[in-house]
């Protein structure tokens, strides 16, 4: 395998940025992709750093895909960068430049953990079908909540949002989102450790998501929000995209 750090400049950011790019060893002439979200406090090579993720992935062909978002909570910001454009536009148009992908929606995979989960979701349910899969570990799947309920979120979330009732049914809102979603065929894994203190907002997006998505599995199990619970849990993910992969 091959690990590529990359920087380059965003046309989009209007400023320089960086990915991380895992190169399985046994390259095929063209390879699935999986985009890998990290979470708030994280950057591009938090997964790489954090987790075993480069021994678990040596035994898949994905070629995955961790770019750096910064605390933009994958966004176009109202005060910030327009994050979402460069995630969902400008990024893949690289990826697909620079290395050898699979044009298929199905071979396309997408995964993320708390801020990277909300990432994730919010892409597969804005973008339906642009993915085979997707998964959303510890996410942070609805951010109305989590504001209301925490007065020390009010400067980043004004920052990204503006204020919560232009967040409220828009596009950012994933509850929101789910009420379209009559077409959508991409498979979700919403997985949440018990002892995640973001579990309630997790339980939340599940009672809406069972009644709505078409392909939906939930799993929950012992766990916070720690990096030991999204260690285990990415191989399980890891796992049931490579069982889609080959459906």
């Amino acid at each position: 395998m091959a690990i590529s750090r990359m920087n380059f400049r965003s046309e989009v950011l209007g400023k320089g940025t960086a990915v991380t790019v895992y190169l399985p060893d046994e390259k095929q002439a063209k390879m699935p992709v999986l985009y890998l979200l990290h979470g708030k406090s994280d950057d591009c090579n938090a997964w790489l750093n954090a987790t075993s993720l480069e021994r678990y992935a040596s035994q898949y062909p994905f070629c995955i895909v961790m770019p750096q978002v910064e605390l933009s909570y994958y966004t176009d910001m109202v005060y910030g960068d327009r994050y979402w454009t460069f995630l969902t536009e400008e990024l893949p148009n690289k990826m697909h430049q620079w290395f050898q992908l699979k044009t298929e929606a199905n071979q396309h995979f997408l995964a993320g953990l708390s801020m990277g989960g909300y990432g994730a979701f919010k892409w597969a349910l804005r973008k339906p079908n642009e993915f085979r899969a997707v998964a959303s570990l510890s996410g942070a799947l609805d951010v109305v909540s989590l504001w209301e309920k925490d007065a020390q979120r009010d400067h980043e979330f004004s920052l990204i949002f503006g204020t919560k009732a232009a967040l409220k049914q828009s596009t950012n809102d994933l509850l929101f989102l789910l009420d379209k979603q009559a077409a959508n065929r991409t498979t979700f894994f919403q997985y949440c450790g018990t002892e995640d203190f973001l579990y309630l907002e997790n339980q939340t997006f599940r009672k809406q998501a069972q009644q709505v998505l078409e392909n939906y599995v939930y799993k929950e199990g012992p766990g916070a929000h720690t990096w030991e619970y999204w260690d285990a849990t990415i191989q399980e993910v890891l796992r049931q995209f490579f069982r889609l992969l080959n459906e």
